[in-house]
C-alpha cells in the first residue's frame, strides 16, 4: 500500500495518506481544512541495506554488520 504526501494549497499543511492501491487513489481531503486543493509532493523513501536479518538489533550503531553513517537523508551516508 503506497503512502503519498501531499501539501494543502489552502492552509500549507503537509500530510501522508495511505491508499490502498496506487491504481485506485481513493479522494485526497487536507486534514486540517478539509481543503481539496493540494499538490503532491515528491518524498524521499527507505530501503534496506543488507541481505540478512538480524531479529531486532538496531542498525545505528553498526550492531548489525552494516556500518552507520547517520542516515542518508542528513546527506551522511558516506555515498556523497
Amino acid at each position: 500500500m503506497p503512502i503519498f504526501e501531499y501539501r494543502c494549497n489552502d492552509c500549507n499543511k503537509k500530510f501522508d495518506v495511505l491508499h490502498k492501491s496506487s491504481t485506485n487513489l481513493e479522494e485526497v481531503i487536507c486534514p486540517e481544512c478539509q481543503s481539496k486543493n493540494y499538490k503532491k509532493l515528491l518524498s524521499s523513501f527507505s530501503a534496506s541495506v543488507g541481505s540478512s536479518y538480524d531479529g531486532g538489533s538496531s542498525c545505528s550503531d553498526g550492531s548489525c554488520g552494516v556500518p552507520s553513517y547517520g542516515g542518508c537523508a542528513s546527506g551522511n551516508c558516506g555515498l556523497n
